[in-house]
C-alpha cells in the first residue's frame, strides 16, 4: 500500500534538550536584565525565578499533548483536534507568525554582541544567518539538530562558567554575597506592582520551551523523551536565569547595568578585565551569538512545521506539505526563511517581537484549554505518554496566569495580538472552511450534552498509537495476519448474532473454552470508526490469555440492524477480544489496524478478494509478510514434521497461520508442519528476504 511521505523520527533525548534550551537563551539573558533591572531593582533575579514557575502549567500541558499527538505542528495540531480547525488555524498561523517574529528579533540581536569587535550592518547579517539556518534546515532534521547541539553546548558551559565565576568574584567583594548593592534603592523598587509586571516581561523569555512540540513527529520514544527534555531544559534555564542576573546585580553598578544592551559582556568585563587578550570577553561574545544563533536556527525549524501540518489538513495550499529530497518540508522552510527576511527588511523587528510576545501567553492559554477538551471529551483513544498533574487546577492555572499576564503587557501588545486572531478568521473563512469537514474534540464534550461527535477524530489519534509504537507493531501484525474473516452475503445481523459468531469461532478455531466464549456472548462490545465502511468492536477479557481479531464482511444483501448512525453504510465489522493486562495492548493494536485500513487503495482491494487467505493478505502489509507454499522456503521445508514449538526462526520472525487443504488453521504450538502447507511469515523485510532464498543447509 502506498502512504503518504512521513518526517523520520530521528531526535534523541539531548535533541529535545537542545531544541529547548537553545530557543530560550537569547534576548532573555543577553539583552533583557538590564530593562527588567530598572523595572524592579534588586528583585530582578526573583523575577526571572518566578517566572519559571509560571512557566510550568503550559509546559506540562503542552507535554501531556505532544506525548498523546506527536504530530508535526504542535500547537496548531494540538487546538485544531481539540477545539476544531478554525481555532487551528488561528494557533497555525499565529504561532507561524510569532515565531518568525522572535526569531528575526534573536538573528538581529547577534548584531548588538558582534558590533562589539566587528562593524558589521545588523540587516545584512541577519539576512545571510536566515539562508544559512534555511540550508541547514532543508538538509535535515538530524543535521539542524547537530548544529543546535553544537551551539547550546558551547552556550551553556560558558554560561556556566560565567556564573560561577561571577558568584566567586561577587563573593570575594567588599560587600557580603547576599547584601545586595544599594545603588539598585529598595529590593522591589517600583513596588510588588512593578515586580509583578517585569515577571511578566521576563517570562515570555522562557517561552522557546514549548517550540519542540511542534517538531514532536520527528522525536524517538516522545513519552519519555519530550517531557523529559523539556523538563532538563526548564532547570537549565532557571538556574543559569536567575544566578546570571543575580550576578549583574551583584557585579555592576546600576546606571551602567539600566542602560546596557549587552549586559552580560559588560559584567565580564568587570571581573574579567585582567585576563589575557580579553579572552572573557570574547568567550561571552561567543556564547551570545550561540544563544542568539541557536534560536534563530532552532525558530527556522519550528515555525516551518506549521504550514506543512496545516497544508495536510488542507488549511493552507498542499504545496507546502511536500517533502523534499532529505525528507523535511523544503516548500515551507523556504517561505519561512522568505518571511523571516522581509520582517527583517520592514519591520522594527524588536518591537513587534515584543507584541508578539502577547499571542505566545494566549497561545499558552489555548493550549491548557486544549488539554481540559481533550481530558473531558473521554476519547478512548487519547492516551497521553506523560499526563497534567493536578488537573485540572494545573491547566487552569495556565489559563489564569496568561490572561493576567497579557493584562500586564498593555493595550498595545492586546491590539497586535487581536489583530493576529482576526486575520487568522478571515484566512479560515474566505480560504479553508470549504475545504475541510473535520471537527475537534470538544464535539465529544458535546456528546455529553446530548449533541453529536466527530469519528474521524477517534479513527485519527488510533493512528497516532500506530506511530508511537513502531517497535511493537510486528506483533500486532501477528495478530491481525492469523485473524478469521468470514464472509456474511445473506440476512439480517444484529450486535447479538455477531456476538454468537464470534463465540461460535473463538472455540472452534482459538480453542477457547466455553465458559470463556460465553463471556464473550454476553459482554458489552464498543464500536469504533476505522473509516466509513469499517467499525472496529473491542471487548476485554480477563481470562483471556493473548489478542485475537475476528472480522465479519458483509455482502450487497446483508443487513445490518446495530443502534448506532452509519449502521447501514458499513461493509465489515472486526471484533478484537484482547486481556487486559499490558494496559492499553487493545488501543495500540487498533492503532496499527486504523493505519492499515487507511492506506491508499486499502476498500478496493479489500472488497475485491475473494478468500479469506486474500483478505489476510490485503490486512497485513506488504513488505512484513510472506505467504508461500513450505515448499519454496528451505529453511522450514526443512523442518517439516515438527512441532511448531521446535521450529527454529530467525529473530523478530514468527509463524502467524497454515492453510491447509484449503482450511486456514491456528499456528498453535502443538501443530505439526507438513509438506504441502502454505504458511504465513511475519518479520522484517530483510529477514523474510533472506528466509525465502536461505540455503537449506544452513542453520536457520
Amino acid at each position: 500500500m502506498d502512504k503518504p511521505a512521513k518526517l523520520a523520527r530521528n531526535l534523541t533525548l539531548f535533541d529535545v534538550y537542545a531544541m529547548s534550551t537553545g530557543a530560550m537563551f537569547s534576548s532573555g539573558l543577553f539583552l533583557l536584565p538590564g530593562i527588567a533591572a530598572a523595572a524592579t531593582g534588586n528583585s530582578v533575579f526573583l523575577a526571572y525565578f518566578l517566572a519559571g514557575f509560571l512557566i510550568l502549567p503550559a509546559m506540562y500541558c503542552m507535554a501531556e499533548l505532544s506525548t498523546a499527538m506527536p504530530k508535526a505542528g504542535g500547537t496548531y495540531y494540538f487546538l485544531d483536534r481539540a477545539m476544531g480547525p478554525l481555532m487551528g488555524t488561528i494557533g497555525g498561523l499565529g504561532s507561524w507568525i510569532a515565531v518568525i517574529f522572535k526569531s528575526a528579533f534573536a538573528l538581529v540581536g547577534m548584531g548588538a554582541y558582534l558590533g562589539l569587535y566587528l562593524d558589521l550592518p545588523f540587516t545584512v547579517t541577519a539576512i545571510i544567518l536566515s539562508i544559512a539556518f534555511g540550508a541547514i534546515n532543508i538538509v535535515g532534521a538530524k543535521e539542524t539538530t547537530q548544529l543546535q547541539r553544537v551551539l547550546v553546548i558551547t552556550l551553556v558551559v560558558i554560561l556556566v562558567a560565567f556564573t560561577l565565576l561571577g558568584l566567586k568574584a561577587a563573593a570575594s567583594g567588599p560587600e557580603p554575597l547576599l547584601e545586595l548593592q544599594t545603588d539598585y534603592g529598595p529590593f522591589f523598587k517600583t513596588g510588588l506592582v512593578g515586580f509583578v509586571s517585569t515577571i511578566g516581561l521576563v517570562f515570555v523569555s522562557y517561552a522557546g520551551l514549548t517550540k519542540v512540540a511542534s517538531v514532536a513527529e520527528e522525536v524517538q520514544n516522545p513519552d519519555r523523551n519530550i517531557p523529559l527534555g523539556m523538563t532538563l531544559s526548564l532547570v537549565t534555564a532557571t538556574a543559569l536565569y536567575t544566578l546570571g542576573t543575580f550576578v549583574l546585580i551583584k557585579i555592576m553598578p546600576s546606571e551602567d547595568l539600566f542602560g546596557s544592551l549587552t549586559p552580560i559582556a559588560d559584567a565580564g568585563r568587570v571581573f574579567m578585565n585582567n585576563w589575557p587578550f580579553d579572552i572573557g570577553v570574547i568567550l561571552i561574545v561567543v556564547a551570545a551569538i550561540a544563544a542568539f544563533a541557536s534560536t534563530g536556527n532552532a525558530g527556522i525549524m519550528s515555525a516551518s512545521r506549521y504550514p506543512y501540518a496545516m497544508a495536510k489538513d488542507k488549511l493552507v495550499p498542499e504545496s507546502l506539505a511536500k517533502l523534499g529530497r532529505y525528507k523535511t518540508p523544503t516548500v515551507s522552510i523556504l517561505l519561512t526563511v522568505a518571511v523571516m527576511i522581509a520582517v527583517i527588511l520592514l519591520f522594527d523587528v524588536k518591537s513587534v517581537a515584543k507584541l508578539a510576545s502577547a499571542f505566545q501567553l494566549l497561545l499558552f492559554m489555548l493550549v491548557c484549554a486544549a488539554v481540559i477538551v481533550m481530558r473531558e471529551s473521554r476519547i478512548s483513544t487519547y492516551r497521553p505518554g506523560f499526563k497534567t498533574p493536578l488537573y485540572p487546577w494545573m491547566p487552569i492555572a495556565g489559563i489564569l496566569i496568561g490572561f493576567w499576564l497579557i493584562i500586564e503587557m498593555g493595550i498595545l501588545a492586546i491590539g497586535f495580538t487581536g489583530t493576529i486572531v482576526i486575520a487568522c478568521v478571515v484566512w479560515y473563512n474566505f480560504y479553508a472552511r470549504q475545504r475541510v469537514s473535520r471537527r475537534g474534540a470538544i464535539f465529544h464534550v458535546h456528546e455529553r450534552l446530548g449533541r453529536n461527535t466527530y469519528d474521524g477524530l477517534e479513527h485519527e489519534l488510533m493512528s497516532i498509537i500506530h506511530d508511537r509504537t513502531q517497535a511493537e507493531n510486528l506483533s500486532y501484525e501477528a495478530v491481525i495476519a492469523r485473524s478469521v474473516v468470514t464472509d456474511f452475503r445473506y440476512g439480517t445481523y444484529t450486535a447479538e448474532r455477531i456476538r454468537t459468531s464470534v463465540k461460535e469461532i473463538a472455540i472452534e478455531r482459538h480453542d477457547i473454552s466455553t465458559d470463556l466464549a460465553r463471556d464473550i456472548e454476553n459482554g458489552t462490545f464498543e464500536f469504533r470508526a476505522l473509516s466509513d465502511g469499517i467499525r472496529l468492536a473491542m471487548y476485554l477479557g480477563k481470562r483471556l490469555k493473548e489478542p485475537e481479531l475476528y472480522i465479519f464482511r458483509f455482502g450487497p444483501q446483508a443487513k445490518l440492524s446495530l443502534d448506532f448512525e452509519g449502521a447501514e453504510a458499513l461493509h465489515t465489522i472486526m471484533v478484537l477480544i484482547c486481556p487486559p493486562a499490558p494496559a492499553g495492548l487493545d488501543m495500540r493494536i487498533a492503532g496499527h489496524l486504523a493505519e492499515i485500513i487507511g492506506g491508499e487503495g486499502f476498500e478496493p482491494r479489500w472488497l475485491a478478494a475473494t478468500s479469506e487467505a486474500e483478505l489476510n493478505d490485503v490486512l497485513v502489509r506488504d513488505d512484513h509478510f510472506l505467504h508461500l507454499p513450505i515448499s519454496d522456503l528451505p529453511a522450514l521445508a526443512s523442518q517439516t514434521g515438527i512441532a511448531l514449538s521446535e521450529v527454529v526462526l530467525p529473530e523478530n520472525m514468527s509463524l502467524a497461520l497454515v492453510e491447509r487443504g484449503g482450511e486456514m488453521l491456528y499456528a498453535t504450538p502443538s501443530l505439526v508442519l507438513e509438506p504441502g502447507d502454505i504458511v504465513a511469515l511475519i518479520g522484517e523485510p530483510a529477514a523474510l528476504e533472506d528466509m525465502r532464498w536461505h540455503d537449506e543447509t544452513e542453520t536457520p
